[in-house]
C-alpha cells in the first residue's frame, strides 16, 4: 500500500504541477501527511457524533423533545449559514485562521454538555431550559463544522488525492469510534440516570481530547515538506494570476466564483443527494421508528454501528479502487433514491421486510454507498479545476454536501409519515 500511495503522490502532483515545472514532489515520510489528514477528518466530525450518539442521555433527560431530529436540523442549517458566508468571503480571510477558530469552538461546544450536568441539570429529568442550552451547543458546534469542514476539505482538494480519500475516511472513523463507546458504555454502565451520565460524559471528554490533538497536528502540518511544496505550488499560481490578469476586482471573484460552481455542480449535486437520501433515513428513522422484540434497545445502536462501519468500509474502498467515471459516480449517487421506498418498506410493507434481516442489510448498504460515492466525488470534484481554486472548489462541494443534510434533515420530519 506504501508503494501505491507513493505512486499516487507523483501522479497527482503532475497533474497539479506547471506543465514548465519538472520538480517532483517529496514524499510523505512514514505517511504523517495523510495521518493528520485522516485524524482531522476524524475530529471535525466527531463532535456532532457525541452529540447525535449521546441520544439515550438526552431522551431520558428530555422525553418529550425529538432529539435527533432537532439536533440534526440546527447543526445543518447553522453550518450551511456559516458555509455560505465562508463562500462568498473566503478570498477575505484565510483558511488557517478559519480552521484553527473552528478547532476552538469545537472545544467550547463539547465542554457545555458535561460542565452544564455536573453543575446544574445533575440528572434531573424535564429540564427543558438544559436542552435549550444543548441546543445552541450544537448550534456553536454547527459554526465551527462550517468553519473547519470547509477549510480542510479546501486545503486537502490542492493536495494528492489521497488526502482528500484520508480526510472522508476520517469522518467515517470518528462514527465508528463512537459507535465503539457507546456500545461499551451502555454494556459496563447501568442504563439508569447515573449510567447514562457517565457515557455522555465519556463521549464528550473522549472528543474534547480529539479535537486539542487535532488542534496541535494542524498548527504543525504546515511544516511537513509535502505539505510545504504543495503551498508553494498555490502561491506561484496565484502570483501567475495576479501577473496576467492584475489585482483581482470584485466583479472578477464573482466571475471567477460561478465558473468554479458551474465547473463542479454534477460533482455537488450528486453529493447533494446522496446525503438527503442519507439523512431522510439516518439517524432519525433508525432511532425512533424501527423496533426489534429480539435486541430490544440495542437495536438502533447495533444499527447505528453497522452503518458507520461500512460508511468507513466504502470511503477507504477508494484508496484501492477509484471509480474514474464521473457520470457512473454521478448516475449511481440518484439510483441511491431507490433506497427510500425500500425502508418505507420496513415499516409498511410485507412481515418479512419488518423483520431484524433486511432493516440491517439495508442500513449497511446505505452507509457503504454513502461512503464510497463521498469519496469518489469529493476526490474528483477539485481536481477539475486550476490549482488555485481547488481550495474554493473543495469548499463549493461541502456546500452541496451540507445543503444535501440540511433537506435531507428537514425531509426526515415528514417521508414516513
Amino acid at each position: 500500500m506504501g508503494g501505491a500511495a507513493v505512486d499516487a503522490d507523483t501522479e497527482s502532483s503532475t497533474l497539479l504541477l506547471p506543465q514548465t515545472t519538472p520538480t517532483k514532489a517529496p514524499k510523505d515520510s512514514f505517511h504523517l501527511a495523510y495521518t493528520v489528514y485522516f485524524t482531522l477528518g476524524a475530529g471535525y466530525l466527531l463532535p456532532w457524533n457525541a452529540f447525535i450518539t449521546a441520544v439515550d442521555y438526552f431522551a431520558y433527560l428530555y422525553p418529550s423533545a425529538s432529539v435527533d431530529r432537532v439536533f440534526a436540523l440546527v447543526y445543518m442549517i447553522v453550518g450551511l449559514i456559516c458555509l455560505l458566508f465562508i463562500v462568498s468571503f473566503a478570498h477575505k480571510s484565510h483558511s488557517y485562521v478559519r480552521i484553527n477558530v473552528g478547532l476552538a469552538l469545537f472545544v467550547v461546544s463539547l465542554l457545555v454538555v458535561p460542565v452544564m450536568d455536573v453543575a446544574w441539570i445533575k440528572g434531573r429529568v424535564g429540564l427543558y431550559g438544559g436542552f435549550y442550552v444543548s441546543v445552541a451547543a450544537v448550534g456553536l458546534s454547527g459554526i465551527a463544522d462550517g468553519l473547519v469542514q470547509g477549510g480542510i476539505i479546501g486545503s486537502a482538494g490542492e493536495l494528492p488525492e489521497r488526502y482528500m480519500q484520508a480526510v472522508v475516511a476520517g469522518t467515517a472513523a470518528s462514527g465508528v469510534l463512537v459507535s465503539l463507546l457507546r456500545i461499551l458504555t451502555k454494556a459496563v454502565y447501568p442504563q439508569d440516570a447515573h449510567g447514562l451520565r457517565r457515557s455522555a460524559n465519556l463521549y464528550f471528554i473522549v472528543s474534547i481530547v480529539v479535537m486539542v490533538i487535532c488542534i496541535v497536528l494542524y498548527n504543525v502540518a504546515h511544516r511537513l515538506p509535502i505539505i510545504k511544496y504543495y503551498n508553494d505550488l498555490k502561491r506561484e499560481a496565484v502570483n501567475e494570476d495576479k501577473e496576467e490578469k492584475g489585482a483581482p476586482t470584485r466583479a472578477l471573484l464573482k466571475s471567477t466564483l460561478w465558473d468554479i460552481v458551474g465547473t463542479v455542480k454534477w460533482y455537488g449535486l450528486g453529493i447533494l443527494v446522496i446525503y438527503v437520501v442519507t439523512l431522510c433515513i439516518f439517524p432519525g428513522y433508525i432511532t425512533e421508528d424501527v423496533h426489534s422484540q429480539i435486541l430490544k434497545d440495542w437495536y438502533p445502536i447495533l444499527l447505528i454501528t453497522g452503518y458507520n462501519v461500512f460508511d468507513l468500509v466504502g470511503k477507504s474502498l477508494t484508496s484501492l479502487y477509484l471509480l474514474e467515471n464521473a457520470k457512473v459516480a454521478i448516475g449511481a449517487s440518484f439510483a441511491r433514491l431507490l433506497f427510500l421506498p425500500l425502508f418505507l418498506a420496513c415499516l409498511h410493507g410485507p412481515q418479512f421486510f419488518r423483520t431484524e434481516i433486511p432493516v440491517t442489510v439495508l442500513t449497511c448498504l446505505l452507509g457503504l454507498t454513502n461512503g464510497y460515492l463521498t469519496s469518489v466525488l469529493m476526490i474528483m470534484a477539485p481536481k477539475t479545476v486550476q490549482l488555485q481554486h481547488a481550495e474554493i472548489a473543495g469548499i463549493v462541494i461541502v456546500l452541496f454536501l451540507v445543503v444535501g443534510l440540511a433537506i435531507g434533515s428537514i425531509v426526515s420530519w415528514f417521508w414516513v409519515i
